[in-house]
């Protein structure tokens, strides 16, 4: 078991997912990583779900704001980086070529919420810890276990994150002539930032994938919904891909990407998917 109870700034401490129906997420993701659920009370009158492994809290599964129910916006898994100070990133942000989305805000005593985007887009959340740190578990099955950005700009996103944490990268070549780039703290690499892959570069995108090009089947699948999109692809463990998978779409879920070795070095990387859940939120399950 990995356990955490400090981050460093720049680390990734904490994901949560917004959908629109609450009770149906926890019953999906129930299913598929065993979580266990602590119902509490929002200031509007609905709730949201803490969810635990055992008695560590990993996540957090909330309602939307009545704007993204309205416009009916399919689910989103965010991603935190961790900050020593949240003002200082939202006043350094714009310097570094990105939006200020939302925040400074104080979440209780809990902490203060910011949320920023790159250059090229990708919602990114920054948490400045007060008695929530985050998530107490990392990388083992139904622990977040890697999170990386998909976006048209990488050089600046790149670029972004290192103004505003100070990240030191690693430059993985691909065969498609692109970069993966991770970002590192104190030698160890926390976030992955790689080019959204053009929607008629079928071939190019499942190299970059580890995966065939096409689309797994599921409830009212089209191939449109399915493009891999600008944002933070936000990836759990399991301790089998296939077994993860089949149990997911049992609940509804739909394959964006089947079950496939991490790339040419499989027995280090891992077999990946990408699943979206029955509410939209997309979602990956990294071999632990």
């Amino acid at each position: 078991m990995t356990g955490r109870t400090t981050f460093n700034a720049g680390e990734i401490c904490w994901t949560d997912l917004q959908t629109r129906d609450v009770e149906a997420a926890k019953a999906f993701y129930a299913a598929v990583f065993g979580w266990r659920y602590e119902d509490l009370p929002t200031p509007d009158g609905r709730s949201y779900a803490k969810a635990y492994l055992g008695d560590d809290l990993v996540t957090v599964i909330a309602p939307q704001d009545p704007q993204q129910e309205a416009s009916a916006t399919p689910g989103q898994w965010n991603i935190y980086f961790a900050a020593a100070d949240a003002g200082a990133i939202v006043e350094e942000t714009p310097h570094a070529g990105g939006t200020v989305e939302f925040g400074p805000e104080e979440v209780e005593d809990t902490g203060v919420m910011v949320f920023v985007a790159p250059p090229g887009g990708g919602t990114t959340g920054v948490w400045q810890p007060g008695t929530h740190t985050g998530a107490a578990r990392y990388n083992e099955p139904g622990a977040l276990a890697w999170a990386e950005l998909l976006t048209p700009e990488p050089q600046a996103a790149v670029a972004f994150f290192q103004q505003l944490f100070g990240h030191e990268v690693t430059e993985y070549p691909q065969d498609d002539g692109g970069t993966y780039t991770t970002l590192m703290v104190d030698g160890a690499e926390v976030a992955g930032i790689a080019p959204l892959p053009e929607e008629d570069e079928d071939e190019d995108e499942a190299e970059f994938w580890g995966a065939e090009p096409e689309y797994a089947t599921g409830d009212e699948a089209e191939p449109d919904e399915h493009a891999l999109q600008t944002g933070w692809q936000v990836y759990f463990g399991v301790s089998s891909v296939a077994d993860a998978v089949s149990t997911a779409v049992a609940a509804g879920a739909v394959v964006l990407i089947e079950p496939e070795g991490g790339g040419s070095d499989d027995e280090e990387a891992g077999s990946v998917a990408t699943l979206k859940d029955p509410q939209g939120g997309v979602f990956s399950v990294l071999e632990v």
